[in-house]
C-alpha cells in the first residue's frame, strides 16, 4: 500500500483542547508541529504513535499531558496511526478514543509528594499563568 500524502492526526498543545489536523506526511511537517526533532513513542499495544519533541524535557518545554502512569509529555505533540513503519491517518475510532483521553488541559503543580496533575479548561490554564 502506498504512503499517504496527507494524514489525519490529533494535535495536542499545552493548555488547549486537542484538535484534528490534516497534515503533509513529511518529516518537515512533523517537526514544525513539535518544534524540533521528533520522537515516536508507542505507549499502547495498538498501531498508534505519540509523536513529540525528542528533547522537550531538555529544552524546558512546558508540561502538556500525562503519558500513562509513568511520564509527562512536554510541549506540543500529535497522535497518528502506524502501518508498516509509516505514519498513517487515525481511524474515527482511534480519533475519538485519544481525543477523549487527552481532552482536558492539565496543570501540573508541585507538592511535597511530587508533581500532581489537575484537569483544567484552557481559561483556567491561562489564568494560572502556566503557559511559557
Amino acid at each position: 500500500m502506498p504512503k499517504e500524502n496527507k494524514i489525519r492526526i490529533l494535535y495536542v498543545q499545552p493548555g488547549k483542547y486537542p484538535e484534528e489536523r490534516i497534515i503533509d506526511n513529511t518529516l518537515k511537517a512533523y517537526q514544525s508541529l513539535v518544534y524540533g526533532d521528533i520522537e515516536s513513542v508507542a505507549p499502547w499495544r495498538t498501531n498508534v504513535r505519540v509523536v513529540c519533541n525528542q528533547e522537550g524535557k531538555l529544552n524546558g518545554m512546558p508540561p502538556n499531558r500525562l503519558l500513562g502512569d509513568y511520564d509527562i509529555l512536554m510541549g506540543s505533540f500529535f497522535i497518528c496511526g502506524l502501518r508498516n513503519g509509516n505514519f498513517i491517518s487515525l481511524t474515527d475510532e482511534q480519533f475519538k478514543r485519544y481525543e477523549k483521553l487527552y481532552h482536558d488541559p492539565i496543570i501540573f503543580t508541585d507538592t511535597p509528594l511530587g508533581i500532581y496533575p489537575m484537569k483544567a479548561t484552557p481559561e483556567q490554564y491561562n489564568h494560572m499563568g502556566v503557559h511559557r
